[in-house]
């Protein structure tokens, strides 16, 4: 992979179980926060397992489209294209009617100060949707975020451990869960959250995280020693299998790679690849916010990408200094603050 072009096909590419369960997807499908890190990729994703299993199943990517070109570039693959600020109650009304929601909508970054906002994008802005599609089955993107940092040895926190979340992103978090259990509750409405940690591409993820700061001479903290990595498009086909999962009361599912990875030993790899001596600080403490996908894997099978072939891909893209998203995962922040 050299170009973005190359790195969206590859993430866009659908294996034959996604294929098959859109087949039995009944109804059209929109996808709200379609412009965001994981929104073009999913869309992308959606539309050719459609194409490829033959049915009339219409896909809409709603968002406020703020980077240029993106909006035409999704039109051009296929997709139903709308332009909403569905904070906005008003426009929130204009989205087309569907049997399925997939909801990516989140604040995380640069929520420190205005904590007000988070609260509001991240819990009150899923109950105004919720109620808005009553009927349709939801899947919702939430976050390891809301489980407490556990033993590095444990395996990660399941889906019934206690959710003890730190920082009021993550508190914002939960109370998303909470006020989709509660629609789900009061209507019957079929949902299912994904709790995702964490998500990994070329232009964004813990691994490129860690490459470029080997690749720029920076410090790799290793005080935070530990995490978990998934391919971002297998965490793409995961939520969209999801919805045949969807429930009442919802359905909890943690969606990660199978590894618990060494941060210093990602440093020290990509040091060997970048031919770049890494500057490691601090010491590793005995927990870290790992979750444990086993359900996931159980029920959808391993990722496709291994993490060496992602760590291969992410180094090469680091050299080369092909494109970023620009917004470090911040994996390393033990006080929730973001």
């Amino acid at each position: 992979m050299r170009t973005v072009a190359e790195l969206e096909e590859r993430l866009s590419v659908p294996r034959p179980e996604l294929v098959a369960d859109i087949g039995k997807l009944e109804g059209d499908l929109v996808v709200l926060g379609a412009g965001g890190k994981l929104g073009p990729s999913l869309v992308r994703l959606a539309l050719r397992a459609v194409e490829a299993a033959g049915v009339p199943t219409k896909v809409t990517a709603v968002s406020r489209f703020t980077e240029p070109g993106l909006a035409d570039s999704l039109r051009a693959a296929g997709a139903e294209v709308h332009v909403a600020d569905i904070s906005s109650d008003a426009e929130l009304a204009t989205v087309p009617d569907a049997a399925n929601v997939v909801y990516l909508v989140g604040a995380k970054f640069g929520t420190a100060g205005r904590e007000h906002a988070t609260w509001a994008t991240n819990t009150y802005l899923p109950g105004r949707v919720a109620a808005r599609f009553p009927d349709a089955r939801i899947v919702a993107l939430s976050t390891g975020n809301v489980y407490p940092f556990v033993p590095v040895g444990s395996g990660g926190a399941v889906e019934d451990s206690p959710l003890e979340p730190v920082g009021e992103y993550a508190m914002s978090c939960l109370g998303r869960e909470r006020i989709l259990a509660d629609a789900s509750d009061r209507n019957g409405t079929p949902v299912a959250l994904i709790r995702l940690n964490y998500a990994v591409e070329m232009r964004y993820g813990v691994l490129l995280d860690i490459a470029s700061a080997v690749w720029h001479g920076e410090p790799v903290d290793v005080t935070t020693g530990h995490a978990n990595v998934v391919w971002q498009g297998y965490s793409n086909e995961v939520t969209l299998r999801a919805l045949h999962h969807a429930a009442s009361p919802p359905f909890v599912l943690n969606v990660t790679g199978p590894e618990t990875v060494s941060v210093r030993q990602l440093a020290e790899r990509f040091g060997q690849i970048l031919e770049q001596d890494p500057i490691v600080t601090g010491t590793e403490l005995p927990t870290a916010l790992l979750s444990n996908a086993s359900k996931c894997h159980q029920l959808f099978g391993y990722p496709d990408e291994t993490l060496g072939a992602m760590i291969d891909d992410v180094a090469a893209w680091v050299s080369a200094g092909l494109p970023r998203h620009g917004k470090p995962t911040k994996f390393q922040r033990r006080d929730g603050r973001f």
